[in-house]
C-alpha cells in the first residue's frame, strides 16, 4: 500500500471516529443524561481501540523512514504516530480509561452543591462571591463549591493511576510525561519558562496583591491576615475582583451579549453568528455549568456551550469561546482531515484569549459598547491596571495548577490536600483555611475533562501577547477591522496543523514563541 492510500484510509477512519465522540459528548454536556455519558465512553473506547493496532503503527514508522514522503504527508504521519503510540494498550485498559472519564464528567455536570437545603448553581456561587458582604454566606458558598471534590476524589485518583499505568506500558515514566511528549512540548523548557515568569513577576505581583488584600480587608472589616479564599471573587482565585472603577457589569446589564459578540467578529470580516443556531448559550439544570467550544466535524459544524448572563464575565467568555470558534470555522477545509485542526491547543487558546480580554479594551468599548469618550478617558487607566492584575493573577493560578498536576502524576499517593494548599499559598499568596483536610484540588474539572492541558492556557497567553504586539506594530494600529481579520484568517486559522506550533508562531509573527512580550506587558 502506498503512503497516499494509507493516509486516505486513515483520514476517513479518523473522521468517522471523531464525529462519534463529538456527537455523544455534545449530548452528554448539554443534557446531563447518563446514557449519553455511557455513549461517550463507548465512542472513546472505539477510538482508542482502533489506535491500539500495532501493525498500523509499524506501517507509519516505516513510511516515516522513506525519503520521498512530502511534508504534508509527513505531518499527517507524525500526528497519527503520537495517537497510535499512546494507545498501544490492552482493550480492557482502554475501556477502563474511557469509562472512568465518562463517569466523572457526568458526576461533575450533574452535581449541585447545597447550602442550608438550597441548591446553588455555578452562577449562584459566582454571584455570591462577587456581591455578598455576608462573610458567613461567602464562606458557605465557597465550601459548597468544593464539595464535588469529595464526591469525585476516589474515582479521579483511580483514573489518574490507570492513566499512569497505561503510560508506563508504552514506555513513559507517567502519564504527565507522555502527555507533554505527545503535545510536542519540552517539559523542562516549559517548567523553566513558568518558574522564570514567577520570578520576574514576583515584585509586581506582591505589590498588586497586597493592594488588593488591603482593599478587601477594608471592604469586609477584617485584617489582611484574616483573608481566606472565600474573600476573593473566584473559588480558585483565578480572577481579579473588579473595583468600583473597573466593574463593567452595569454596562452589560441591558445589552445583548450575543449580538455584541457577533458584531465584534463581523467587523473583522470573520463572521460567526451562523454558529449560534447549533450552539447552547443559556443556563439550565443538567447541562455543563461552565463554557467550551467544540468542532463537531471539522467541516463547519462548530458549537459553543455557555451559561450566559448579561455581565462582563459572560461577555468576555463569549468573546473567548467564539475566538476558538472562529479558528475552527476558518480552517482550510482543503487540508486532510487529520490536519484540519489548530496547530496546537496553545494556538487556539491564544486566539480565544486575545478576544476574551477585549471587554477591557478601550477600542472595543468605544466601537461596540459605544461608551462616550469622557467615560472612556476615566475608565482607561483603571482598566489598564486591572488587566495587569488580572493577567498576573491568572498566570499565578495557571502555574499553581500546572505545578500541582505534575506532582500529582509523579506521586498520586502523597498528601495531595497539603500539597495543594502549600502551592496555593506559595505561588498565589492565598491563605489556606484553618484545619481543612478536604480534596479542594479535585473540584477543578480539568483534572478529569482535560488532563495535562492547563499549561496551554499560559502558553496561549504568551502567544497572545506576542501576536497582539505584532498586529499593533506590523498590521494595524486599530484592531477591529478587516485587515486584522484577514491577517488572522490567512496566517493563523487557515494553515491548521500543517506546521509545528512554534513554526506556526514564527511564520505569523516573524519569531518563535518569546515570553518577553508577556513580561513587558504585565510584569513591569
Amino acid at each position: 500500500m502506498s503512503v497516499q492510500q494509507f493516509l486516505e484510509e486513515q483520514n476517513l477512519k479518523v473522521q468517522d471516529l471523531h464525529h462519534n465522540i463529538t456527537n455523544a459528548s455534545w449530548m452528554a454536556q448539554t443534557t446531563g443524561e447518563k446514557e449519553w455519558a455511557q455513549k461517550v465512553a463507548e465512542a472513546q473506547t472505539e477510538f482508542r481501540t482502533y489506535f491500539s493496532n500495532p501493525e498500523a503503527l509499524d506501517a507509519i514508522e516505516n513510511f516515516l523512514k522513506e525519503t520521498d514522503v512530502s511534508e504534508l504527508e509527513r505531518r499527517q504521519l507524525e500526528t497519527l504516530q503520537k495517537t497510535f503510540k499512546e494507545n498501544q494498550l490492552p482493550e480492557n485498559t482502554l475501556k477502563e480509561l474511557s469509562q472512568l472519564s465518562a463517569e466523572l464528567n457526568h458526576m461533575f455536570n450533574t452535581y449541585e452543591p447545597e447550602v442550608n437545603g438550597k441548591k446553588l448553581s455555578a452562577n449562584d456561587v459566582r454571584n455570591i462571591l462577587i456581591n455578598s458582604l455576608d462573610l458567613q454566606e461567602r464562606e458557605n458558598a465557597w465550601k459548597a463549591s468544593k464539595e464535588v471534590g469529595k464526591v469525585v476524589e476516589e474515582k479521579l485518583l483511580t483514573l489518574i493511576k490507570v492513566r499512569n499505568e497505561a503510560a508506563k506500558a508504552v514506555g513513559y515514566a507517567n502519564y504527565h510525561e507522555m502527555a507533554f511528549k505527545n503535545q510536542e512540548l519540552d517539559r523542562e523548557e516549559i517548567f523553566s519558562i513558568f518558574q522564570k515568569l514567577v520570578d520576574l513577576s514576583d515584585s509586581t505581583y506582591r505589590q498588586l496583591k497586597h493592594q488588593l488584600d488591603e482593599e478587601l480587608a477594608a471592604k469586609f472589616g477584617i485584617t489582611v491576615s484574616d483573608l481566606r479564599p472565600w474573600h476573593y471573587v473566584d473559588p480558585f482565585f483565578q480572577e481579579a475582583p473588579a473595583t468600583e472603577k473597573t466593574n463593567l457589569d452595569p454596562y452589560f446589564k441591558d445589552q445583548d451579549i450575543e449580538k455584541l459578540t457577533a458584531d465584534t467578529f463581523a467587523a473583522m470580516n470573520i463572521p460567526i453568528d451562523d454558529l449560534y443556531a447549533k450552539s447552547d448559550l443559556n443556563p439550565r439544570s443538567g447541562k455543563n455549568p461552565t463554557a467550551f467550544c467544540t468542532d463537531m466535524d471539522r467541516n463547519g459544524d462548530t458549537r459553543v456551550l455557555c451559561n450566559n448572563q448579561p455581565d462582563a464575565y459572560w461577555m468576555g467568555t463569549m468573546l473567548h469561546e467564539f475566538g476558538h470558534a472562529a479558528y475552527f470555522k476558518y480552517l482550510d477545509r482543503e487540508l486532510p482531515y487529520i490536519l484540519r485542526s489548530p496547530a496546537h491547543t496553545l494556538t487556539t487558546e491564544a486566539i480565544a484569549m486575545l478576544f476574551g480580554k477585549m471587554t477591557e479594551n478601550k477600542e472595543w468599548l468605544e466601537t461596540f459598547l459605544k461608551l462616550e469618550n469622557d467615560r472612556l478617558e476615566t475608565l482607561a487607566p483603571a482598566l489598564e491596571k486591572f488587566e495587569q492584575l488580572k493577567m498576573l493573577i491568572a498566570g499565578r493560578w495557571i502555574i499553581t495548577f500546572v505545578f500541582f498536576e505534575k506532582e500529582l502524576y509523579e506521586n498520586p499517593d502523597q498528601d495531595l490536600n497539603a500539597l495543594w494548599w502549600k502551592l496555593v499559598n506559595e505561588i498565589q499568596l492565598v491563605n489556606p483555611p484553618e484545619e481543612r483536610d478536604h480534596p479542594d484540588w479535585a473540584a477543578k474539572i480539568h483534572f478529569t475533562l482535560a488532563p495535562v492541558y492547563y499549561q496551554n492556557y499560559l502558553l496561549g497567553e504568551l502567544t497572545s501577547a506576542q501576536l497582539h504586539q505584532y498586529i499593533k506594530t506590523e498590521v494595524s494600529e486599530q484592531f477591529f477591522n478587516p485587515t486584522v481579520g484577514n491577517f488572522l484568517n490567512e496566517q493563523f486559522f487557515k494553515p491548521g496543523s500543517k506546521y509545528h506550533w512554534n513554526e506556526k508562531i514564527k511564520r505569523a509573527t516573524g519569531q518563535s514563541l518569546n515570553p518577553q512580550y508577556f513580561v513587558d506587558a504585565y510584569c513591569r
